[in-house]
């Protein structure tokens, strides 16, 4: 039986502590968060307030970090030292060069594992579509095209405030609400060679960080990709995820992938496991890679979210924001080469 924790006792800790209650093989043992007054959130288990204590007094196995993002590249160095598995909530770090130094952790302590919370990669429909794309049954990809249009209200500033803040958020809509979406078209996309990008504030918050955001990427291979994202929309909005082949187009709206037929209608072809209640677009495959992790770490095995696989989110947003200032194109390879 894994021996588990969670840190930060926040919005998303709900979903990571329902996949704990729901896995036969994992205990939860401890929480920790500074504000004692969610002490009674997980009634019957030891309440830390201090997350160092907490690694001082019990015998872990694994951590879960659901902490503001600042805290993210800390506190996972301090549990891997520890000798702890981390489950760690995205972003990988507040940039590409922290997430490099993420890296080089996950390097030099081979024999722990870190994996990082991009469960969408185990949605329903991107798996078939990214089995699609390694098929090039239907020619070479084209176009990529990821678009989130939500919405966010002032008070979800105000009511934390670290979110607005640089130095704290690490930024906004992009390395927050749409991140998921950078990953995805990463992945199917391959290697970037270039981003320009712009990012901008339309809504007056008051606040450090943009709340949209545009970009044109080419792909090493040819393909060109288009990313929009905002929190500036009237409500949230299904994300759309779309892939142009020379002889067909896939895209994925409302949790559900298309096709067109020969007569340009959509053919479904599959749809996502749908989690209840008002963030239904989160997504519902939390659990999947938290079992999927918790199966590795029993079987020491390697099939999950490394922290080099969530790093190309990371240096993305740093070249769109880096283009966005310089108001012209940015090379993948020279951002590299800085970091």
């Amino acid at each position: 039986m894994l021996k588990v924790a969670v840190i930060g006792l926040g919005d998303v800790s709900s979903v990571h502590l329902s996949a704990i209650k729901g896995n036969s093989t994992a205990e939860l043992v401890a929480v920790c968060d500074i504000d004692e007054t969610r002490k009674d959130i997980v009634p019957g288990v030891n309440f830390y307030t201090d997350f160092q204590d907490m690694l001082e007094k019990e015998v872990l196995d694994c951590v879960h970090i659901c902490l503001p993002h600042y805290l993210h590249y800390p506190v996972t160095k301090a549990c891997v030292e520890k000798g702890v598995h981390v489950f760690q909530e995205k972003p990988l770090s507040l940039n590409s060069e922290e997430g490099s130094a993420l890296v080089k952790l996950e390097e030099k302590h081979k024999d722990i594992k870190i994996c990082v919370c991009f469960q969408n990669r185990f949605n329903e429909t991107f798996e078939v579509l990214q089995k699609i794309v390694e098929s090039e049954q239907y020619g070479k990809v084209l176009g990529i095209k990821g678009l989130v249009t939500w919405a966010r209200p002032k008070s979800y500033y105000d009511n934390k405030p670290w979110r607005g803040k640089l130095e704290f958020a690490g930024g906004g809509v992009m390395i927050n609400q749409s991140i998921h979406t950078l990953d995805q078209m990463q992945l199917l996309g391959g290697e970037i060679k270039s981003i320009r990008g712009s990012v901008d504030q339309l809504l007056d918050y008051g606040v450090e960080i943009e709340d949209t955001a545009t970009a044109s990427i080419q792909f090493e291979n040819g393909a060109k990709g288009f990313f929009f994202a905002t929190i500036a929309n009237a409500n949230n909005s299904s994300v759309e995820l779309q892939v142009v082949f020379e002889k067909q187009k896939f895209t994925i709206k409302d949790s559900i992938l298309t096709k067109l037929d020969e007569e340009g209608k959509k053919v479904e072809l599959i749809e996502d496991t749908k989690m209840p209640g008002s963030k239904f677009y989160y997504g519902a495959s939390h659990m999947k890679l938290i079992n999927k992790f918790y199966e590795c770490i029993v079987e020491n095995t390697n099939e999950y979210v490394h922290v080099k696989d969530a790093l190309p989110s990371m240096k993305m947003i740093d070249s769109i924001v880096q283009s966005s200032e310089l108001k012209r194109e940015v090379q993948m390879k020279s951002l590299e080469a800085s970091i």
